[in-house]
């Protein structure tokens, strides 16, 4: 089985070496040719391509005017600007989110929990757990389809609302079933249905959108260490919530800790409702503009 995960790791390797280089790079580094190229072939049109190019140009010169670089981790945490501050706490919430939200541990533990809800036989839990990664994969590409023609924000807030009634609805029938001396056929099936949903939800929305959102919205001269600031928490509250999941289930039960999960689904859903503008459409150097209302958050971000 470990073997076999050599074989697409292969293939991504050998992608990797047909990528062009990031336009954005190649015109810090001075590679302006190179940069054109790469946006004709991104661009719908030579002129977009050009304009594009003039963009990144300007953003490029100021990035090098500014020290290249220097005094970054000093403008992200110690003295930040509004619109810095606004940036940071969007990505590391939405990295924050994307983990705190339980899904990673959920497909870790899905036998524990499939057993939990009434499911024993070796066949019938390898053929539930083979229904919710067919699930998944199928939203994934559902994703990928409607993110730019729906943007980022309606998906992510379709997707954490989605994922929030669908846990609170598996923390239902997991205590049905656990005060249970019977377990009933509909129950177990509305477990399973529910735990499909929430991994569904999780795959139109956080799943794909955090990686997409935390990666365009810092500005070139902060996008490395910001970015891995928000990386950082995202693979921090991973460790987290899979070392301490199994723990807790045993104390509040799998349905309370399915319930606290649809809590903190909502209040990510809030957050995002109001902390995270749409980006769609906009070129990287437009993004920082959105961070910029000093007025009313609300109305600012829809």
């Amino acid at each position: 089985m470990l073997g076999l995960a050599a074989i697409p790791a292969a293939f991504v390797a050998f992608g990797v070496l047909l990528m062009p280089e990031s336009p954005r790079w190649l015109v810090v580094k001075g590679r302006y040719e190179e940069a054109r190229e790469v946006l004709i072939r991104t661009s719908e049109s030579k002129g977009e391509a050009e304009l594009r190019l003039s963009e990144i140009s300007e953003a490029a010169a100021s990035f090098r005017d500014g020290n290249n670089g220097k005094g970054v981790w000093k403008e992200l945490l110690v003295t930040p600007s509004r619109p810095v501050l606004r940036i940071l706490v969007a990505a590391i919430g939405v990295n924050f989110f994307m983990q705190a939200s339980g899904n990673d541990a959920v497909m870790y533990y899905s036998p524990e929990v499939f057993q939990e809800a009434g499911i024993n036989g070796e066949k019938e839990l390898l053929a539930v757990t083979i229904i919710m990664g067919f699930a998944k994969t199928c939203f994934v590409f559902l994703s990928a389809l409607f993110l730019d023609r729906f943007g980022r924000r309606p998906m992510l807030l379709l997707g954490s609302a989605g994922m929030a009634a669908s846990l609170f609805i598996l923390g239902l029938g997991c205590n049905y079933l656990q005060f249970s001396d019977e377990k009933p056929l509909w129950a177990i099936a509305l477990c399973v249905v529910a735990l499909c949903s929430t991994v569904s939800f999780f795959s139109i929305g956080l799943g794909p959108i955090t990686w997409v959102y935390s990666s365009e919205i810092f500005p070139l001269r902060l996008r490395a260490q910001g970015s891995s600031l928000a990386i950082s928490v995202n693979r921090l509250m991973s460790g987290v919530v899979s070392m301490t999941f199994l723990s807790i289930s045993e104390a509040i039960t799998f349905g309370g800790m399915f319930a606290l999960l649809a809590g903190v689904m909502v209040v990510g859903t809030i957050f995002f409702y109001f902390f995270l503008p749409e980006t769609k459409g906009k070129s990287l150097e437009e993004i920082e503009a959105l961070f910029e209302d000093e007025g009313n958050t609300s109305l600012r971000l829809r």
